[in-house]
Formats: structure tokens, sequence, C-alpha cells
């Protein structure tokens, strides 16, 4: 197994390293002198870095290619403020001197578990047709091992083995709460979107080495895809109601909610507009998460840039625990100096009369007197 992943960056800083990786991409470009420099994308389950070799180019431009294992070392700095290795040696790595589990990243969840939870909302539909449709691909055992398997994105979020059904279980969750708070909106509508929004991901993408684009993924995209798949399906459930199916489609096509983002439509009925604002929120939570992720071993509350986000991000969880502890830190100092007072100390700080002194902005009764204000900058409020 591997020593250094990509997530321990952080601690390797300005230091010559040694590690394999898979090649995710690979780029020959032209220096200004001409002469050719190699830009790589390296991955390993943790994460990715971007890499480049200025040197010897020519003695290994054809030594390896896009997802092969690489062995490298070099120089890990930071370039506008991201991690990149500047390499001086690399070469090709065969299966037999690599760990397949260190390249993948793969879900912490129980994908049995996560499966089981998804059956658990399907077995609740009321709508026969809805029903009988998503059971039709959950018995489909070759297509259900690649939902259990699919990442659900090739980067941006749940970029991992299992991706696909952390996400939609995720999303049906969020479904289920707020068919709650709705009680308009058809719940088995909005949980059957969820289900196969996303489906066409089991063909988009390719994880044996690393997440990339299948050809048909490339031409067609997802949403082309589980189109064919829903038609596929639909044809055999007899008597499947037409208008139901245009519903269905549309919340496919629909659900990225922006031209700009891939989807021919925008939502147009409440079922569609709650499943775009949901499947949004649940992959910049996952993509906030991972972020954090990475970065925990920084010491800072923010974190690098995020690209898929497009801002940096604070990790408030981090800043209100180094507030506590600085509030932990006064504490026991003043504890420990009043420890050390001495009882003429103590009476020091009251005047002659016995009435602790006020803080400026306030005037306090006497003692003895009942308290019926109390003034802050000059205006009295009862209390």
């Amino acid at each position: 197994m591997k020593e250094f992943f990509i997530s321990d960056c952080c601690q390797h800083e300005n230091k010559v390293i040694t590690s394999n990786f898979v090649v995710v991409s690979k780029q020959v470009k032209p220096k200004k002198t001409g002469d050719p420099y190699l830009a790589l994308t390296l991955g390993d389950r943790s994460g990715h870095l971007e890499a480049k070799m200025w040197d010897n180019v020519e003695e290994v431009i054809d030594a390896f290619e896009q997802d092969d294992f690489v062995k490298i070392k070099g120089l890990l700095n930071k370039y506008k403020n991201r991690f990149q290795i500047t390499i001086h040696k690399i070469r090709q790595l065969g299966d037999s001197e690599v760990e397949f589990a260190d390249y993948l990243p793969k879900t912490t969840k129980d994908i049995g578990e996560l499966w089981q939870t998804l059956a658990g909302f399907v077995a609740t539909f009321q709508n026969p047709f809805l029903k009988t449709l998503v059971e039709a691909f959950m018995a489909d055992a070759e297509l259900a091992e690649a939902y259990r398997t699919a990442p659900a994105a090739k980067t941006l979020h749940h970029a991992f083995i299992g991706g696909l059904l952390d996400h939609v279980v995720s999303l049906s969750k969020s479904c289920d709460l707020i068919c709650r708070n709705y009680p308009q909106i058809n719940r088995d509508l909005l949980l059957t979107g969820a289900f196969l929004h996303d489906i066409g991901k089991i063909h988009e993408l390719a994880y044996n080495r690393s997440f990339s684009y299948t050809t048909r993924g490339q031409l067609l995209g997802h949403m082309v895809i589980e189109l064919e798949m829903l038609h596929a399906k639909i044809a055999l459930v007899p008597g499947f109601p037409a208008d139901l199916k245009t519903l269905i489609e549309h919340l496919i096509i629909s659900h990225h909610g922006h031209y700009e983002f891939g989807s021919p439509k925008l939502p147009m009925f409440p079922e569609a507009l709650v499943l775009h604002y949901l499947d949004d929120l649940d992959s910049k939570m996952e993509s906030m998460r991972a972020h954090f992720e990475r970065e925990a071993g920084s010491e800072g509350a923010w974190t690098s840039y995020n690209a898929s986000l497009g801002r940096p991000l604070l990790d408030a969880a981090k800043l209100l625990d180094k507030k506590g502890d600085a509030k932990r830190d006064d504490s026991r100092r003043e504890a420990e100096s009043g420890a050390g007072k001495t009882a003429f100390q103590d009476s020091e700080e009251t005047d002659s009369a016995g009435v602790t002194p006020s803080l400026p902005g306030f005037d306090l009764p006497g003692k003895g007197q009942e308290p019926t204000s109390v003034t802050v900058a000059g205006a009295p409020e009862k209390i």
C-alpha cells in the first residue's frame, strides 16, 4: 500500500516525495522554446493533483498513457495556492505493483444498507405504475449492480465508488422531508425523479482505474441515456399512462435547472422544481464536506479555492472551536490569577459603601435598592 496520498499534501509542502499514482489525464504541451513538457493530472483515492515535467520529457513521453499507473519522484509545492508536483523522474508501473484500492475512492457507508433504504422508500409508493416502474429497475440484476457501484460524477460531487447510490439515498431523504412541509407535492413522482435523475451515470462514466467519460457518455450525456433507459422499462409496464411518462421525462431533462448547465428545459411543475433544488443542494453539501475533509490537516479555518463552487470555504466548526479554545484559555488564566488574591485585595474592589463599581454606560442601584431600570448608552429599559 502506498504511503503518500494526495490528501497528505499539507504535511509535505516543499518536500521531494516519491509515490505511485494513476494518470487521470495526460497532455503534451510546448514550452516557449518549442520543446515539449508534460502536463498531468494524477489521482489516488483521496483526490487529484496537477503535475508538470519540464526536463528530459522526450525520454518518457511515450512510456505511459492515461489510466496507467506510474511511480513519480518530484518536488511538491504550491502554485497559485494549489498544490502541484514538479516531476523529476517517472516510470510506468505494472498492475502487480499496485493495490487497486489505493486509487479509486469508495463510500464509507454500507452499500447493502443504502440499497435497502432506497427499496424502503419504493415500498411506500401509492401509485402502482410508479412503484412497478422503479421496482423493474431495481430487479434488473446487472443494472442494480452498476447502480450500487457507480460514482455520481467524475469530480464535482460524490465522485467515489458507491457515490451514485449514496447521493440518491441522501436526496430521497430530503425529498421525503420536504413533502411533509408541502402536501401539494406528489411524493411518489418526486421520489421516482430522485431515483432516475442520474441513473444514466452508470453508462456515462467509466470507473475502472480513474473516473472518466465513456464515448457514449461524452457524445450523449446521462440525460439522453436516461430517457432511453426509461422508455425500455416503461415498455414492460402494461397501460403506463402517457401523461405520467411525460412528467417523468421532464423531471429527467430539467433537473439541472438551467440551460447553461445542460438542461434543455427549465423545471415547469412543482416536483421538477423541488428535484432540481434538492439535487443541487445535496451535491454542493457533499462538495463542501469533501473539501473540508481534504484540508482537515490545515490549521486555518479558511480552505483553499474550491473550483466546483467557485470560492474558498470557511470551516465554521473549526473557527468556533478555535474561539472556544481561546475563551477557555482566558477563563483558566483568570481562575489562576484569582486564586492568588488576598482578602485585602478583594475588598479593594468595592467602594466604601460596599457597592461594586458599575461598568461604563451602566447605572446600577446601590446596595439594598430595588432595581427598576438599566441605563444602556443613555436609554432606559425596564426590567
